[in-house]
């Protein structure tokens, strides 16, 4: 065999590649929710149009940036306004007190007639003791948390006295 001539076997050349062929893949376009027009109509008043998802055309607020006082601090009129919404005000000051209202802060430091301010470290002192004589009240009330009434058993399983 001459050197130039070779069997077709050897020169086969490996067609399987090892690297994976990725093909141009189809971008989808993002989905974009219809948008309504929407009349919102502030406390005051004033009505402003927007775009919005809500298909309510029309929207009247009760709280918004012209009646609550972190947007208006210097507004007189709403000042003191004090909304008790579902009782919550009046069951935590049953709970806790008037203790924890501002208005009882500004009194706490004005000094009263005859009657001597307290020094910082003493309040801290009286909460703290608040705090730490509940459970005792709770105790001496005999309605401790924690604390079960001795139930006969019977001997009969979990039921206890039956």
């Amino acid at each position: 065999m001459l050197l130039n001539q070779t069997p077709r076997a050897s020169l086969r050349i490996a067609s399987s590649s090892t690297q994976k062929v990725r093909h141009a893949s189809l971008m989808r376009r993002p989905k974009r929710p219809y948008t309504f027009t929407q009349l919102v109509t502030l406390s005051d008043g004033s009505t402003f149009v927007q775009r919005t998802t809500s298909p309510q055309p029309v929207y009247r607020s009760t709280k918004d940036v012209r009646n609550n006082p972190l947007w208006n601090p210097s507004s007189q009129k709403l000042l003191n306004i004090e909304e008790d919404e579902a009782g919550r005000l009046k069951r935590f000051r049953g709970r806790f007190g008037r203790g924890w209202d501002a208005e009882a802060v500004a009194g706490a430091e004005e000094v009263r007639d005859g009657e001597e301010a307290l020094a910082p470290e003493e309040s801290e002192e009286s909460l703290l003791d608040l705090i730490a004589n509940y459970g005792n009240e709770a105790d001496a009330e005999g309605k401790a948390a924690g604390k079960k009434e001795d139930v006969k058993s019977s001997g009969k399983g979990k039921g206890g006295q039956k």
